[in-house]
């Protein structure tokens, strides 16, 4: 309608010049007085098809403009155990960097290592006083946690059980760590060491690699400076002694990270950049890892997976960077991609019977050994190494699928029962999916090279085999769409509903017993439905298996 105001035509004869120029296989008819009806035949649902089969695409295609992304997730701290706090992180922005890539972005993955700042100074008084070393070397991170909580106990002001010999033994002891103290460096080092070995075993088992892992005091050297430049810049000022970044006024007050509002009046919520005894903080360190991102990866993006209590953090930071480097604005996008909580039955947050936080690693144990049961079960005859393997993929599969499937800004009520059944929308209902078309090749004793190639013909006759076929055409739209607004939940509903679309065919479209010609449609479409349930569920991290 627009365009035939604007060229003076009638709409129809613009419909008729339009209509001369469409795609075979699709047919389009004006309705006036200005609308189009578009048909896609079975035809072209099954030209689709078969050059999927032939191995031309499996449903999407490899960005025409790539682009650099830098993904920041995951970043537990030193000396402390990985909890369930961090899941949600480390399977977002695993899920999000594979999705990156697999549409062809470059993606620099960089794990911000909690590894300085105030609690190393308790960690090293610890360390001194009341180390036990066979613990140490039992459980290297259960006894540096048990002396920092000790230590920390005694720092704390407001407790019956403070200290203040000890307080200010460690604030002496990280004066001494940030002085550059030899045996204060060599401990917190070790202690570093230490960690890693945790971090690695749970990434192991998770299936998630960094291509980087700088941590906080990498980037202590350049914060001086940068504290200085925005003093200079009039970005930042003095603020009773300390350093801080204020509002400029030019946006709404609602709009405006910088004030707050309290008793009914905006009041200014400044960003501290500089404590006033001199030390650094978060945000500090942040327009530093931005800017040494920026100089060394030259990313067009860089998106940090955190929780939503950061919020306020990011929206600080990413306000404040604009104003340090206005010239950067629209050469690199700042995403905060923000998640809520994990919650019990209680509807708080998760916990352990003692109230502590559930520990990563007794999570996905107690996953394992929930999947060995239920496999176990089910398949009682199975060597019992192949269904320790089995009850691995699906245990892990299944924590994995519950933390991606609800939308990521939403809390989730986490259960075990729920989580590990094999119908409904889980990790292992599509894992059996999966398994249950490989099962069908075995039964007919059929190579997967005999359902592709150049002479592979799809036919597309009964309703389940339609929706199925356009189904399957969806995956690369829902690709883009999930890569869009960083939301890999919209890749667990599709993967559900192409399990559910093959299913009513599976149950009303016979496959081996089928006449030939169908016979080979069928398994054509058996074989693309599990290389597309694969491939989505690779993208969230999941593996399959070839049986259940």
């Amino acid at each position: 309608m627009e365009l035939a105001k604007k060229v003076g035509l009638e709409y129809g004869k613009i419909a008729n010049s339009e209509l001369a120029n469409f795609e075979i296989g699709i047919t389009m008819e004006f309705v006036p007085p200005g609308f189009f009806n578009f048909r896609l035949s079975d035809f072209a649902l099954a030209y689709q098809l078969e050059r999927a089969a032939q191995g031309e695409h499996l449903f999407f295609a490899k960005t025409a403009q790539p682009r650099t992304v830098v993904v920041d997730f995951s970043s537990p701290n030193v000396a402390k155990p990985m909890h369930v706090g961090h899941i949600r992180s480390t399977i977002l922005g695993d899920s999000l960097t594979r999705l990156l890539r697999l549409l062809g972005h470059r993606v620099v993955t960089d794990n911000h290592i909690g590894d300085w700042g105030t609690q190393f100074g308790m960690l090293l008084v610890g360390w001194k006083t009341m180390l036990d070393r066979a613990a140490l070397d039992r459980d290297a991170i259960g006894e540096l946690e048990r002396i920092y909580r000790a230590i920390n106990a005694q720092c704390d002001a407001t407790k019956p059980t403070y200290n203040a010999a000890t307080h200010e033994a460690a604030r002496a002891e990280l004066v001494k760590l940030q002085q550059g103290d030899p045996e204060n460096l060599t401990l917190w080092r070790e202690m570093i060491r230490l960690s890693q070995i945790q971090f690695d075993a749970i990434y192991g088992r998770l299936g998630v690699k960094f291509d980087h892992a700088l941590g906080e005091s990498f980037y202590n050297p350049r914060l001086p400076a940068i504290v200085a430049e925005l003093m200079v810049k009039g970005i930042a000022r003095e603020s009773e002694a300390a350093k801080c970044v204020f509002s400029v006024g030019t946006l709404p007050p609602k709009e405006d990270p910088f004030l707050i509002q309290r008793d009914g009046e905006w009041q200014a919520n400044p960003q501290l950049i500089q404590k006033r005894d001199g030390g650094y903080n978060y945000a500090t360190t942040d327009l530093a890892t931005i800017a040494h991102r920026l100089e060394t990866w030259q990313p067009q993006e860089i998106v940090y997976v955190t929780d939503g209590r950061q919020q306020l953090h990011f929206q600080q930071l990413f306000a404040t960077f604009r104003r340090w480097h206005p010239e950067l604005t629209d050469q690199v996008k700042l995403a905060h991609v923000w998640f809520g909580s994990i919650l019990g039955d209680d509807g708080k947050p998760l916990k352990t019977r003692t109230g502590e936080n559930v520990k990563l690693a007794d999570l996905l144990n107690e996953a394992e050994e929930r999947a060995f049961k239920v496999v176990s079960e089910k398949n009682a005859a199975l060597p019992e190494a192949e269904r320790r393997e089995i009850a691995r993929v699906i245990g892990l599969g299944a924590v994995k699928y519950a933390d991606l499937l609800p939308n990521r800004q939403s809390d989730y009520v986490f259960s075990w029962d729920k989580i590990l059944a094999l119908n409904g929308n889980t990790a292992p209902y599509l894992q059996y999916a999966y398994a249950r078309i490989q099962s069908i090749f075995r039964k007919g004793e059929i190579p997967k090279a005999a359902v592709g190639g150049a002479t592979v013909e799809i036919r597309l006759t009964a309703p389940e085999e339609i929706a199925l076929a356009r189904h399957l055409l969806n995956f690369g739209l829902v690709l883009e769409a999930a890569v869009e607004d960083y939301r890999p939940n919209f890749i667990c509903t599709y993967l559900f509903e192409l399990a559910s679309h093959f299913s009513r065919f599976f149950e009303n479209c016979p496959v081996l017993k089928a006449e030939a010609a169908d016979r080979t449609s069928r398994l054509a479409l058996c074989d693309l439905t599990a290389r597309v349930l694969a491939q989505g569920l690779d993208v969230l991290g999941i593996e399959t298996v070839p049986s259940m």
